[in-house]
């Protein structure tokens, strides 16, 4: 990676203006970001946007409040200035008496990390990525597609970052992505499908991730399945054995499980957007999350996932951690001052979406650890079910307790083998107990990447890791409509 003395020099200017303006703990990032996005339709290329920024964001501590600026100037002034003016917001903020927040301790990092790279996406030319996009688009609109759109995405992320305590560290994340959808239109009656997944699939790997996905290879299938889904029979209503693709379930776990365990959710930091948790911490290490299957891990080391990194943005190493060990809730995603209040010894979950906004408890790669099976074992367990896959929609309550989903396509499951297409299927369930139902879970596991998680007010975009495998739920509520 290239040192950027400059950058480190602002952020440094950032940290000692903050301290000579009364904090007792300040740090700083710069970041610079560029971003690259493609679109195409039935074909042609209609949409190309090229983004680049660069700034510097400064917190800083004073008694139990915290004060926050970043501007897009990093000359010497402007790092200062940002530097007293987050120091004088965390004065204004901290008029009420109590005592000073503690921080989790941790060992000053200085080091550098970069994600592996084989192919720099941005080093891939303009023709080359509309070509895909065209050839791909063009397939599924000659299958019978209505509309046939397809996205690639990349960014090229470099932080700097600094802290009062010592720390000095620079990242460079490297990602992209991308994916084509198919929509076909009937007598009252819209069906789409997905390749590789409703939002796309998205990784910290270069165009060589996106050569893997072989778009055009997959045009015609999902044109030709999203045609079929307009005369395919509705999904029954009922309760069933559902196998659930890893791509369905990496979403579930998302809204399930990973939100659910943010730290300042649980604490009531976090409420305005998009509720709580009904997590307890007086419960942690002894709470029934699911059955012995199920093990979720924070693991923002997990090669080529979204998430990862290696070090959050409070400059804490990464490391692997569970959530919940054999169904056992025993870890939360947390920050050095949630992890304080809340009586733990960690934090190591805070980021924040590029310098222009407060680091605030993210999810890194949450996902399930592999089972014992495989899809195929699983179907063939299965003498009456409906296997489903896709996203489509989602809903589920401010306490990310109750849900109900609904995904692309479903197939029944009839004496252990796949049978007829199924339309509309959607699924319902309350969290613990629908994850207390996982009896079989797949070794297969593929690292799903979500790169718009939102949170926070003003909003951040958060890119998410979610690494899942199909696997099979027993009783679960099906064909709930409105």
């Amino acid at each position: 990676m290239t040192q950027s003395p400059a950058a480190f020099d602002a952020a440094t200017a950032a940290v000692e203006a903050a301290l000579a303006a009364g904090a007792r703990y300040a740090d700083a990032r710069v970041v610079h970001t560029r971003h690259e996005s493609m679109a195409a339709r039935n074909g042609d290329v209609e949409d190309l946007s090229q983004a680049e920024t660069a700034g510097v964001g400064v917190r800083a501590l004073v008694g139990s409040s915290w004060g926050f600026f970043g501007v897009p100037d990093l000359t010497d002034a402007g790092a200062r200035d940002a530097g007293a003016r987050a120091a004088a917001i965390a004065h204004a903020s901290s008029g009420v008496p109590g005592p000073a927040a503690d921080l989790v301790p941790v060992e000053p990092q200085v080091g550098s990390w970069e994600n592996p790279v084989e192919v720099d996406p941005f080093e891939v030319s303009l023709s080359t990525k509309g070509d895909l996009l065209a050839g791909a688009t063009s397939a599924s609109h000659r299958a019978g597609a209505d509309l046939a759109e397809g996205l690639l995405q990349a960014w090229d992320t470099g932080t700097w970052f600094v802290s009062s305590e010592g720390a000095r560290i620079d990242q460079r994340v490297r990602t992209c992505g991308g994916g084509i959808w198919s929509t076909v239109v009937g007598e009252g009656e819209t069906q789409r499908r997905s390749y590789p997944s409703y939002f796309g699939q998205y990784g910290q790997r270069g165009w060589e991730l996106v050569t893997e996905f072989d778009l055009e290879a997959h045009a015609e299938r999902v044109a030709e399945e999203a045609r079929a889904l307009l005369t395919a029979p509705a999904c029954p209503a009922g309760e069933t054995d559902v196998v659930i693709g890893s791509e369905q379930l990496a979403l579930q776990i998302h809204e399930s499980v990973g939100h659910a365990i943010e730290l300042d959710r649980i604490l009531g930091w976090e409420a305005a957007y998009a509720g709580t948790s009904w997590l307890d911490l007086a419960r942690l290490g002894s709470l029934r999350y699911g059955s012995d299957l199920m093990t979720i891990r924070i693991d923002p080391t997990f090669p080529g996932a979204l998430g990862s990194f290696g070090y959050d943005d409070e400059g804490t190493p990464a490391t692997v951690r569970d959530a919940v060990r054999e169904g056992t809730w025993v870890g939360v995603l947390a920050g050095r001052d949630s992890g304080a209040v809340a009586g733990l010894d960690y934090g190591g979950s805070v980021r924040a979406d590029g310098w222009a906004r407060l680091p605030m408890v993210r999810m890194t790669n949450v996902g399930l650890a592999p089972g014992p099976h495989t899809f195929d074992e699983i179907v063939a367990a299965t003498d009456d079910g409906i296997y489903i896959e896709n996203n489509r929609s989602w809903s589920i309550d401010d306490r990310r307790l109750n849900f109900q989903f609904g995904c692309e396509v479903g197939w029944e499951i009839k004496n252990g083998k796949l049978g007829r297409m199924l339309r509309n299927p959607t699924y319902t369930g309350i969290g613990p107990r629908f994850w207390g139902s996982m009896d079989m879970l797949s070794s297969e596991i593929v690292p799903w990447g979500t790169p718009n998680c939102g949170k926070g007010q003003p909003g951040q975009v958060g890119h998410t890791g979610h690494p899942a495998a199909p696997a099979r739920f027993r009783g679960v509520r099906v064909g709930v409509r409105g």
